[in-house]
């Protein structure tokens, strides 16, 4: 098989990453895609008890295990199958179990933190970030966390105010500088979507 096409999608916390992944696989084959969460690489705390798990600063590049993420990634890129880790946002800990990932044409690399990086950044054939205002993407944080993970209203503020703001400031929203393309998420993106379809294709066709 032929080096896959990396691609590295970045942004703020509930920027609309995902939405945005989707879509450009949704114009690709799904069986030649595969998408590799970097969140499921966040680092192993199981000495610490739920409480203390919750105080962790997982917004923080040192939260991720970027050499078993890097190391996996790069046996993708060999043709080799992976074990990835399985993250559970309720435990603050990964599962016991794992899901086995086979080499696709296409790697999506997806995490706010997956830019912060430069090994990362190597590898990606396409950097994307995908960009909202803060208000949008606390609101849709706040309602995903309550919904999907558990939490309550004070606690999501909580870590917003100490961590997810100060962290993005900090570390995800200065790597919007490393990206080929700045996505708005404010409106409909069929056009960007469009041109990164092509330019994986065209990937793929230069490969082939």
């Amino acid at each position: 098989m032929k080096r896959p096409v990396i691609i590295a999608v970045a942004g703020g916390s509930a920027s609309g990453k995902t939405t945005v992944v989707e879509e450009v696989i949704s114009k690709l084959k799904k069986e030649f895609v595969v998408v590799i969460m970097h969140d499921d690489y966040y680092k192993e705390h199981n000495h610490l008890s739920l409480e203390e798990r919750k105080t962790v600063n997982y917004d923080h590049p040192d939260s991720i295990d970027n050499e078993l993420f890097l190391k996996h990634v790069n046996k993708l890129l060999k043709g080799e199958e992976i074990n990835k880790p399985i993250y559970d946002f309720n435990t603050y800990s990964r599962l016991e179990k794992t899901e086995k990932i086979t080499p696709k044409k296409v790697i999506i690399l997806e995490g706010i933190l997956v830019l912060t990086d430069k090994r990362i950044r190597e590898l990606a054939d396409i950097k994307l970030y995908v960009d909202l205002d803060s208000d949008m993407r606390f609101i849709r944080r706040m309602e995903r966390d309550i919904k999907e993970r558990g939490r309550t209203v004070e606690s999501v503020v909580d870590q917003y105010l100490k961590t997810v703001k100060p962290m993005h400031h900090q570390f995800v929203e200065p790597t919007k500088r490393y990206a080929d393309v700045i996505i708005p998420n404010d409106h409909k993106h069929d056009v960007v979507v469009d041109i990164i379809v092509s330019k994986i294709n065209t990937i793929l066709g230069e490969e082939e």
